[in-house]
């Protein structure tokens, strides 16, 4: 009997994976736990890059906070230490008018820039009132991260009456005051040390009222206004009103030198006066 043929009605064998696929699934379970390290790796790096950072930025802010907490503590020492330091200035002034024994307004104002040294000082002759003005300032060490920084200086602007009632010895006060107060105050005293350098190095032949008015306002811009050079011996002195740059503050100075030789040399200084 011939063999029937029977096309499809057979178990079919099982397909077997080619070469090819194997290659590639092996491939992407390479790459996955590469991509998983290289992940992993990232942020481990990340991690310790940020760990250091914010120990670092953690220790800047408590520097920071630290260092403004003793700032503020020696400012405000400081500040005090200016205050103890005026009002020891006005007492040891009082004492030493009470100790002059002088009545001449010019000499009682020279005992007051001997000891306090102020730029500015004004007489009322009705109250026998005398008023000081000045700045006062300590130096001090401040903590500063970055190096080179920590000289401080904390400054005050005071005001200082030193009044002298009939049968009283002299009586002093301190005022504190806005610094804008002291400002003229300390242009005059910077315009007073030019005028001393100026002053010293005249010769002999420039010491007239012309001279002196040219050597010490050659601009003409009006800060200085002399009012008398006179010749006592081998010393010349000069009477100056001296104004600040606005004009609304001025005070009288003498200034007084020895009259110099050929080679124009001689020492200046200068007192505050009660009047020119």
């Amino acid at each position: 009997m011939p063999y029937a043929v029977r096309w499809g009605t057979g178990p079919r064998p099982a397909e077997q994976p080619s070469h090819m696929d194997s290659r590639e699934t092996a491939g992407a379970v390479v790459t996955g736990r590469a991509n998983r390290l290289v992940n992993l790796g990232c942020l481990t790096m990340l991690i310790a890059l940020i760990i250091p950072s914010g120990v670092v930025a953690s220790w800047l802010w408590y520097r920071l906070w630290h260092d403004g907490n003793v700032n503020s503590e020696r400012t405000e020492k400081a500040w005090a230490s200016v205050l103890e330091q005026a009002r020891a200035t006005a007492d040891d002034t009082a004492r030493a008018l009470g100790r002059s024994g002088a009545a001449d307004a010019d000499a009682l104002t020279r005992v007051i820039w001997q000891h306090s040294e102020a730029p500015v000082i004004s007489y009322d002759a009705s109250r026998r009132e005398f008023t000081a003005t000045a700045p006062a300032s300590v130096q001090y060490d401040g903590k500063a991260i970055v190096p080179g920084g920590g000289a401080l200086r904390a400054t005050r602007c005071f005001v200082f009456t030193y009044t002298q009632r009939p049968g009283q010895a002299w009586a002093s006060t301190v005022s504190e005051r806005e610094d804008d107060v002291c400002r003229p105050s300390t242009q005059i005293g910077g315009q007073v040390r030019l005028a001393l350098t100026r002053f010293s190095s005249l010769y002999a032949e420039d010491l007239t009222r012309a001279g002196v008015q040219d050597a010490l306002d050659p601009t003409g811009r009006r800060s200085f206004d002399v009012k008398d050079v006179v010749h006592e011996g081998h010393t010349v002195s000069a009477s100056v009103l001296v104004s600040n740059s606005e004009a609304a503050v001025d005070q009288c100075y003498r200034f007084t030198r020895p009259v110099p030789g050929d080679d124009g040399q001689g020492s200046a200084a200068a007192v505050p006066a009660s009047s020119c």
